[in-house]
């Protein structure tokens, strides 16, 4: 081959590789604008569900007794809404990935948290939660790929789906005579210990449990009333306690949580069982 002719072959075979570069270079701008995802969002997307948000709410705004300062939570609201905000991300899929445990946990927390936003989003804030119209069966909330009302996760998922009656305790209704908000989250690894602590402090509250020996009369809570039937299948019995049998499950349940004096009276005693007034104000510092 000549000197001429090289030239000219090295000449074209530049040419050739750099247009295909070029068409290389176009392919990966495409590939790149039909897939836009900067560093922070691939970031955000992989980021795991957390409760990082709701245990400062808890901690900061809810007392050792349960109690809760609506009033400043309404002023500095951004964690609780990024938080119930970060239920709607959960993917179906990961929910169910999960085990019993995770699972209630979740359900608990986004029950009380829900619940929470359902007071401070009124302006101004309400002497009762039962002023706020449609609170537990009208408004829907966004959580884990579907649309729930507050009667919804407690009624048609919790005691659908966990044979628990133990989230009685946990899930707080905002009133006075509710169990006690639990100034932190439930979780998964610590949550059998937690139920366990809820109804320790509802029945010793005075909201849950009272024995009067003279009067010889047991007073319940009327949660016990209203879902007394969530305790007959672990608890029913027929000849230890008094009352119906929906009842004496309850108290076969309650005993476990009573001293040795109370549960003798309740087993060998006769009584009657009578049901406490609910006070619906709201649970406020």
């Amino acid at each position: 081959m000549g000197m001429n002719n090289t030239i000219i072959y090295v000449t074209l075979l530049l040419a050739t590789i750099a247009l295909g570069s070029c068409s290389n270079a176009d392919l990966s701008t495409q590939a790149n604008e039909n897939n836009p995802q900067n560093p922070q969002e691939a970031i955000a997307q992989a980021e795991p569900f957390s409760y990082e948000d709701y245990t400062l709410v808890l901690s900061k705004y809810v007392d050792d007794k349960g109690l809760v300062n609506y009033a400043e939570l309404q002023k500095n609201r951004t964690l609780l809404d990024r938080f119930n905000a970060s239920l709607a991300q959960v993917d179906p899929n990961t929910y169910q990935s999960w085990d019993e445990a995770e699972q209630l946990a979740f359900l608990i927390n986004a029950y009380n948290s829900l619940t929470l936003q359902s007071i401070i989003d009124r302006e101004p804030l309400t002497k009762s939660i039962r002023d706020i119209p449609g609170v537990w069966k009208s408004r829907k909330f966004p959580i884990a790929g579907s649309s729930k009302t507050l009667d919804n996760i407690e009624h048609d998922t919790i005691r659908k789906d966990f044979d628990e009656p133990r989230i009685h305790a946990a899930l707080v209704c905002a009133a006075i005579s509710c169990p006690p908000l639990r100034n932190e989250p439930y979780l998964a690894e610590t949550l059998d210990q937690q139920l366990d602590d809820q109804v320790n402090e509802f029945i010793n509250s005075g909201h849950g449990f009272r024995l009067d020996r003279q009067e010889n009369r047991v007073y319940l809570s009327s949660i016990f009333k209203w879902y007394g039937k969530d305790w007959i299948s672990s608890y029913a019995i027929e000849d230890k306690f008094r009352g119906s049998k929906q009842e004496r499950s309850v108290l076969n349940f309650l005993s476990q949580y009573l001293n040795s004096e109370e549960r003798k009276y309740l087993e060998e005693n006769k009584y009657k069982i009578s049901y406490l007034n609910y006070d619906w104000s709201l649970n406020k510092q």
